[in-house]
């Protein structure tokens, strides 16, 4: 039940709200309930993932004050009358509603697995231990060892048997350079180590060349200098890498389109039309540890070619439910919505992924609840998300964007996302330029929570505390361009990789993203691995649990602005700035390859929308300062009126035991200027809604159109990493053909030009 404010009085918002949401994310009630959703298995679709999300309902239920007095789970399948009506009846809700959506999505799970070197005569003489083997230290990854064997989720299933052939990362680069010194893919084994580029863009290439099966493997020079060859003990007995170590994962093609492979553009219903999905390989693969690359790699003859390998993966593949947990804080204005979310599903225990993300996703929520005791209602809608299916591909998210497309497009004005809020030491926020102020302006103002004196913000600079003496040179380029890759004000442009996808991609609805990520000299973070454990996070991740708190803070200050200013905090004009460093960098590449392409058009219109930017800037502030201004002299005048009011009150009652009931006039019509005033606020926060949906195309992109965004895009080969004006650069850097970058640009100049007479006033 929502709660009055009480009598005497005011309401709660603006810094008052958040001086109190601040004060209630709490250490020991971030380690505890990492204990329970890092405490057992839960990967999609398992009986442990029901677990968590009945126990995320039900924090929901308790802290929001949601009745659950019914012995009865809120619990709709997806497409059915209650699921449609759950979601579409958000924005017209008065009190808070939590409830779980099932979808039912393809999923895959492994039944047997080998990998073997064989002889000239055909036999093996080496077999791989494919299991990560753990001792007591960690009690949490030792209960855990043999809970989900060590497969790629949507993988191929089958066998296969070739000459193994080594191709560094996998990109296309690496399988280029092969190709050009002679090299013939067709039936070999390929081994590549992990890194560079989404593990399943590895296995694409290698199938479109011709290959027959791939292995990936974590290379403990991708660590930094947490190594052994600088001294550093192996996990759990000390920081670097435990050998045996092996990184789960999905391969599915996630630059083509996320999701159920099998349901692409449409949700997964229990009954829908399946398809064979073109995001799936054709070609079986294994993760393997370092343990095993090792012996593989000492066998290859002139450091690509090696001896013969037989690979198993069999698999079963089903229709498998999954479990979304929505809840809602209805706001004053309904139709608009800002949707907070963080995925639940493992590999397996996944203390940092999802689990810090979700720990910190429950202190934003009992935060919100302090908030509605006190009577707190925000301005806008929040709609809190607990995401199932992530790991396999942004499943739940997906499916559930898919499922309510014209919803989100009439009522979402934002998201923020959560994953791993913590598996190292150093901050990154990424995320639409048009939030990229909003990020940076809430954590300069979250204090840094391992040190005294700064922000949260410059923990973006932090980089661990393990040094050495040796670190791979190529290793040390890729983290110096990762860190190069943001905007002038240190936000990071957003590919995949995570829920935001069906937002940003999709929707065109803006989206963030951060959280503290591992650095070449932070304790080595095993990644989709039992020994991404609650041990090594309480030793090693972030003992005392003060990040999970800081990104608590961060990301429940950034939805409270979001639901609660007045004037949508988006930064157009930033945006707008930003979009021409995206066509110099174009530029850049089509003069770096003497491709001819007047990009004039282009420029222009984009100067065009700087300047009707910077007309809507001006049009923001005086809306909000005259809206403001008129609030202000009505409660002057109602504090006057309250005692004619209490006057006529009294009267009244005496005409009504003459006269009986009528209507008499309180003095609450609003004015005309107040009505005004707000309907000037509605137009210009119309416009900023509108501005990064002016880049969806109804056409997508070429070969992908699944996704929309011309403005930013997963890189075709790459699949997390963003890629800026994709159509365009991915024209002249894949297509090497100015012409079609030509077209791509006129397709870009039609929606800019479009976009800024939408948000023209």
């Amino acid at each position: 039940m929502r709660h009055a404010p009480k009598k005497g009085s005011t309401v709660l918002r603006g810094k008052k709200a958040e001086q109190l949401f601040l004060s209630v994310p709490d250490t020991d009630s971030a380690i505890a309930a990492s204990r329970v959703y890092a405490g057992k298995p839960h990967m999609a679709g398992s009986e442990g993932d029901f677990d968590t999300a009945k126990y995320f309902l039900a924090h929901l239920q308790e802290e929001l004050q949601i009745d659950h007095s019914f012995s009865d789970i809120p619990l709709y399948s997806a497409g059915s009358t209650e699921s449609r009506e759950a979601t579409l009846s958000i924005s017209s809700l008065d009190e808070p509603k939590a409830w779980i959506d099932v979808y039912y999505p393809i999923l895959n799970n492994p039944l047997d697995r080998s990998l073997e070197i064989l002889g000239e005569d055909g036999n093996p003489v080496w077999s791989a231990e494919l299991e990560e083997v753990a001792d007591e230290t960690d009690p949490y990854a030792f209960k855990s060892a043999n809970a989900v064997p060590t497969w790629h989720g949507i993988s191929r299933g089958g066998q296969a048997e070739g000459k193994l052939i080594y191709a560094h990362y996998g990109r296309q680069r690496d399988f280029d350079a092969l190709v050009e010194a002679g090299v013939d893919f067709s039936g070999k084994i390929v081994l590549t180590r992990y890194g560079g580029i989404f593990r399943g863009l590895k296995i694409k290439r290698a199938q479109e060349l011709g290959a027959a099966a791939v292995l990936v493997y974590s290379d403990p020079r991708d660590d930094g200098t947490v190594t052994v060859e600088n001294g550093y003990v192996p996990y759990p007995h000390g920081p670097a890498r435990n050998p045996t170590s092996v990184q789960r994962g999905s391969v599915q093609f996630l630059s083509l389109y996320p999701g159920d492979p099998s349901t692409p553009g449409y949700p997964s219903y229990e009954n829908s039309t399946r398809v064979e999905g073109g995001s799936k390989p054709t070609i079986p693969s294994l993760p393997i540890s370092w343990a095993n690359a090792e012996v593989l790699l000492k066998h290859l003859e002139d450091g690509h070619e090696g001896p013969t390998v037989r690979l198993v993966n069999n698999v079963d593949e089903k229709v498998t439910p999954i479990w979304n947990v929505m809840g809602v804080i209805p706001g004053h204005v309904k139709s608009e919505v800002v949707v907070i979310g963080a995925h639940r599903d493992a590999w397996v225990t996944g203390a940092s992924d999802p689990s810090s993300g979700t720990v910190s996703l429950s202190e934003v929520i009992r935060g919100f609840g302090a908030l509605s005791k006190e009577g707190w209602t925000p301005l806008r809608t929040i709609l809190i998300t607990s995401w199932d299916g992530e790991e396999f591909g942004l499943v739940g998210s997906t499916e559930w964007g898919e499922d309510f497309s014209e919803w989100i497009k009439d009522h979402v004005v934002a998201y923020v996302n959560m994953d791993t809020s913590v598996s190292g030491s150093r901050l990154k926020a990424a995320g639409s330029p048009l939030l990229a102020h909003l990020l940076r302006e809430t954590a300069e103002q979250i204090p840094h929570p391992t040190s005294e004196g700064r922000s949260l913000w410059d923990a973006h600079g932090d980089s661990g505390t393990l040094f050495g003496e040796y670190m791979n040179a190529e290793i040390a380029a890729m983290h110096e361009d990762e860190l190069l890759a943001v905007d002038s004000i240190g936000v990071s442009p957003l590919g995949s990789g995570s829920d935001y996808t069906i937002f940003l991609q999709y929707h065109g609805v803006p989206s963030t993203d951060g959280g503290f990520t591992s650095t070449l000299h932070d304790p080595v973070y095993h990644y989709h691995s039992i020994f991404d454990s609650q041990y090594w996070q309480e030793l090693y991740g972030d003992p005392g649990f003060s990040r999970h708190i800081a990104i608590a803070k961060h990301t429940g200050l950034q939805v409270l602005r979001l639901s609660g200013d007045i004037i949508l905090p988006f930064n157009t004009t930033h945006y707008s700035i930003e979009l021409e460093s995206y066509l110099d960098n174009v530029g850049s590449i089509a003069a770096a390859g003497s491709y001819d392409v007047d990009l004039s058009p282009l420029r222009g219109s984009l100067h065009a929308l700087q300047s009707v930017s910077l007309e809507l800037d001006s049009a923001k502030t005086k809306a909000e300062h005259k809206l403001r201004k008129i609030l202000k002299q009505l409660k002057k005048k109602h504090a006057i009126c309250h005692k004619i009011r209490r006057r006529i009150h009294k009267a009244s009652c005496k005409l009504k035991k003459v006269f009986g009931k009528h209507k008499y006039n309180s003095f609450r019509q609003p004015s005309k200027r107040l009505l005004k005033a707000i309907q000037r606020v509605q137009a210009v926060n119309k416009r900023l809604i509108a501005f990064e949906r002016g880049f969806i195309s109804k056409d997508g992109i070429k070969d992908r159109e699944w996704y929309k965004h011309l403005g930013v895009a997963p890189g075709k080969w790459s699949g997390y990493g963003a890629t800026t004006f994709p159509g365009v650069t991915e024209a002249l850097t894949m297509d090497k053909n100015a012409t079609a970058a030509a077209y791509e640009a006129g397709r870009l100049k039609v929606l800019i030009d479009d976009l800024v007479e939408t948000i023209r006033l």
